[in-house]
């Protein structure tokens, strides 16, 4: 599989990171682009060196022979080019949120499982290293059995300034941050079952949420707690920092600010730094994420090269996609959801 041939749909803010990510790659690169805007376009192009660039996806495909394509556009275009990549046999990774709506989401698996090629969402909070250092420490087994956690990420980090449109939608902190904060509750603690929301809009400046607080019900009988904030002034700005609390029958785990792990269980309590290498052009305090690009990448080629399933595939996202659904639908009504309804 050494020398994968990709394409990148849509060169807007994170997409650069994406492309930085690929640099670092062995056994893949991308060869074209394409957006429909003709800067974003020429500057992408320009500065990673790409000749190949189109303003139309449906002309990139008929012109170029891809072994995977990354659409890194916004929400409303992803499931016409999931479905483009998937009727020309072209395995796919999407950008979060996977699609406007659960419905949306569930036809985009599905074309692409009945074209038999893969998809994998970018949901790549789960592969920073400091998560991925939690969920060695649950595998260990050394704080045995987990029955509590709590999966925080407190701020007030200005983040309307380099995606502005994120202040205009009725939607925002669940929809663009907690998905990867509920996406983290699964991966540490299992599926979830029952979900229950209280949201609030701090910033009268900004038209959707920026304060979310959700308590789950795992279907392995642990209770976790997922608060999300963008009007949480601390005398230390954490961002972009998320804190992991996780109570075990024989010990804890706490990841605290600064990536500092603490680890209590049957060794007795351990002491570590787990911060996240800071990438040649990775810049602080974006590095963590930026890291978690180039894992998620290397596992998305990785899995290609073995047939594996990603681990943030189309399918797992589902579950994650309807975590984020049922907790608007919970804040408005402020009852618990059930999960089962909405996976069907």
């Amino acid at each position: 599989m050494a020398g994968l041939r990709g394409a990148l749909i849509g060169c807007g803010f994170f997409a650069v990171n994406q492309m930085q990510g690929w640099r670092e790659i062995e056994g893949a690169s991308i060869v074209a682009i394409c957006d429909r805007d003709a800067e974003r376009l020429r500057i992408v192009g320009d500065q990673f060196g790409i000749a190949r660039r189109y303003s139309d996806a449906a002309a990139m495909f008929a012109n170029e022979t891809l072994d995977f394509v990354d659409i890194a556009t916004t929400a409303p275009s992803h499931r016409a080019l999931v479905e483009m990549a998937a009727a020309q046999r072209v395995p796919a990774i999407c950008q979060k949120p996977f699609a406007p709506t659960l419905a949306d989401a569930k036809a985009m698996v599905k074309a692409c499982a009945d074209a038999d090629v893969p998809l994998m969402v970018h949901e790549n909070f789960r592969w920073q290293s400091p998560i991925q250092a939690v969920r060695a420490v649950l595998d260990s087994g050394e704080i045995g059995t987990p029955f509590f956690g709590r999966i925080s990420f407190r701020s007030a980090y200005d983040v309307f300034s380099g995606q502005p449109y994120l202040a205009t939608g009725k939607r925002f902190i669940i929809e663009d941050l907690g998905i990867h904060i509920l996406d983290i509750g699964r991966f540490l603690l299992g599926d979830v079952s029952t979900i229950t929301t209280r949201t609030t809009r701090v910033n009268p400046a900004i038209a959707g949420e920026d304060v979310a607080t959700m308590l789950m019900d795992h279907a392995s009988g642990a209770t976790s707690v997922v608060d999300c904030s963008y009007g949480t002034k601390l005398a230390v700005e954490p961002f972009p920092e998320t804190l992991i609390e996780i109570d075990g029958s024989d010990g804890t785990i706490r990841l605290a600010q600064g990536y500092k792990l603490t680890v209590t269980g049957k060794s007795g309590t351990v002491v570590s730094e787990v911060s996240p290498p800071l990438l040649s052009w990775a810049s602080r305090p974006w590095h963590n994420i930026q890291e978690s690009v180039v894992a998620i990448q290397q596992h998305w080629v990785d899995c290609l090269a073995t047939g594996k399933e990603p681990a943030t595939s189309g399918a797992d996202n589902l579950k994650t996609f309807a975590l984020v659904e049922a907790a608007y639908a919970g804040a408005a009504s402020r009852e618990p959801v059930h999960l089962d309804a909405l996976l069907k």
